[in-house]
């Protein structure tokens, strides 16, 4: 019984397995960003290179 107790105390695992999660969710976060942003920008130059073969 004082095993299962001691184990239960000892919570350092739990505290590195929901910072590992918190840093998976804000690169997902960061890649989402950077994906949307380069389209974007993709889709701007684009435009402006077709502008300048049109003139």
């Amino acid at each position: 019984m004082r095993r299962l107790l001691k184990l239960r105390r000892d919570e350092r695992g739990a505290t590195a397995v929901e910072y590992g999660l918190i840093l998976a969710l804000v690169f997902l976060a960061m890649v989402g960003a950077v994906a949307t942003f380069a389209s974007t920008t993709t889709t701007m130059w684009n435009d402006v290179a077709t502008k300048v073969k049109g003139s």
